[in-house]
């Protein structure tokens, strides 16, 4: 039987993107490199065979309020999206801390004098939150379902991606707690860019929540290849594909790939003008990533912070601003910015007596070889005296490792691509549609196509539409809604 879709690459958006062809009815297939699916979704056990860890992805912040899974409903096919009673933390000196709780008000109330400015900051946006998802998540050619949502985005975003960003705010606590958030997208600080990753994200904590999947992240990847399959889907695992001829025929090519892998796959296929811009493609930052297996809860300064799923450790906004900008430019430093994420915090059964995983990544420069153990355990220590003497078992993945680990990484950039401004609108290079490729029937559908990372499926999911209204002339998108034998 012939194929109607191959897909290369099981991450989130190749996986949404088999999601919505095998939906269409077409015939899909896809290729694998590792021999499990999932991509950025994988937990494995490393230390224990009773304790599980996220090889990359942790918390899921879209998980509920993207456009992709909101229609695929991952709580009805059995996908438990855990809220921490704080989504994020952010420790500062002295036992000080700042915290975000699901609850707007609980919130302000914690940030004294600047209570009613994070009010005013984040207010409009929850009230507006599905036509600011939707701004940002639909890709920068579509028109907004809200008129009211791009106004109060980007008045946000001016306000605070700029350098008088610190004067916004009169406490630590409130500069530090939107830096942190900030930090995400990876960028100098204070940017554009990174302002638009922090009014995203940081409105969503008090909406859809930043949610952690009990078991893991892989919850949501079997979800959604458990509907391929249920569709005719066929996986093909432990098959790295290193050139586009050793692909069976098909009308339509998906590739959850990076450029760069993308222009090794094709060879000299791809017209010259267009491989130009792709080796253009800038890779930001790298993530180096520590895995931690613990005998107790962290012993964190201020017990609040404990209560978080996410914690920021990067000290005042002036120092977060240093090192962002400093690791952008390529100079490592011993006091990088971490995130860490504590899941039994939300999902008490990923813990064990005297067992209890902890994930996190510190920023460094791109391709950086360094041993990130000791450079992450030590900032963890500064805000929380004591956690290295809880540490069972470590395991470290420089910034160079990551790349190994999944090609899509350059240098470590976790990101698929480094999020500047012009590169959030235009990646992976500047056309009308951003993920058709000069190659009949060949879309690019990875983290590296609008709208960027994340696990939102939208990548995924917007090429597939692409490819179905080009290649096989279905113009009404698929129902991705789950069926009566999917329900629970």
């Amino acid at each position: 039987m012939s194929t109607d879709v191959v897909v290369v690459g099981t991450g989130p958006n190749g996986l949404a993107a088999a999601v919505t062809s095998a939906r269409a009815g077409l015939r899909v297939e896809l290729f694998e490199a590792h021999d499990t699916i999932g991509g950025g979704l994988r937990t494995e056990s490393l230390f224990d065979s009773e304790v599980v860890h996220d090889m990359c992805s942790a918390v899921h912040p879209m998980a509920r309020a993207s456009r992709f899974f909101q229609q695929f409903d991952l709580g009805a096919r059995g996908v438990d999206l855990r809220q921490p009673e704080i989504g994020y933390a952010h420790p500062l000196y002295r036992g000080e801390a700042a915290l975000a709780y699901r609850d707007l008000e609980r919130t302000c109330a914690g940030l004294g004098v600047d209570g009613d400015r994070w009010r005013d900051l984040m207010q409009p946006l929850v009230e507006h939150s599905a036509g600011v998802v939707d701004l940002v998540m639909r890709g920068p050619r579509a028109v907004p379902s809200d008129l009211v949502a791009p106004m109060l985005f980007a008045t946000r975003v001016l306000a605070h991606g700029t350098p008088s960003a610190p004067s916004r705010f009169r406490t630590e606590a409130a500069r530090a707690l939107l830096t942190g958030v900030a930090a995400h997208s990876v960028r100098p600080l204070p940017s554009l860019a990174a302002s638009a990753a922090a009014m995203l994200l940081g409105h969503l904590a008090h909406v859809t929540g930043w949610a952690i999947p009990r078991g893991g992240s892989a919850r949501i990847a079997d979800a959604l290849a458990a509907d391929i399959t249920a569709h005719g889907g066929i996986f093909h695992t432990g098959r790295r594909i290193r050139s586009l001829r050793e692909l069976p025929a098909a009308r339509t090519t998906l590739l959850d790939v990076s450029p760069k892998v993308f222009l090794e796959m094709a060879g000299n296929s791809l017209p010259a003008a267009y491989a130009r811009r792709l080796h253009r493609f800038r890779y930001g930052p790298a993530a180096a990533k520590v895995d931690f297996l613990v005998s107790e809860p962290i012993p964190w300064a201020n017990p609040e912070v404990g209560k978080a799923g996410t914690v920021h450790l990067g000290g005042t906004q002036a120092e977060m601003f240093r090192q962002e900008t400093l690791t952008n430019r390529g100079v490592a430093t011993d006091e990088p910015f971490v995130l860490l994420v504590d899941p039994a915090v939300a999902d008490p059964t990923r813990a064990r007596p005297g067992k209890r995983p902890v994930w996190a990544y510190a920023h460094v420069p791109n391709g950086d070889r360094r041993d990130p153990i000791d450079l992450v355990r030590d900032r963890v220590e500064r805000f929380a005296p004591g956690f290295a003497d809880t540490v069972i078992a470590h395991r470290g993945i420089s910034g160079a490792e990551y790349e190994a680990y999944n090609p899509n990484y350059v240098g470590g950039d976790i990101s698929a691509g480094a999020m500047s401004l012009r590169q959030s609108i235009l990646r992976p290079t500047p056309q009308f549609d951003p993920y058709r490729t000069p190659l009949p029937g060949v879309y690019l559908c990875s983290a590296s196509t609008p709208p960027g990372p994340g696990v939102h499926g939208m990548s995924g999911y917007l090429a597939a539409l692409s490819a179905l209204r080009r290649d096989h002339g279905i113009r009404t998108a698929p129902d991705l809604a789950p069926q009566p034998t999917h329900r629970r």
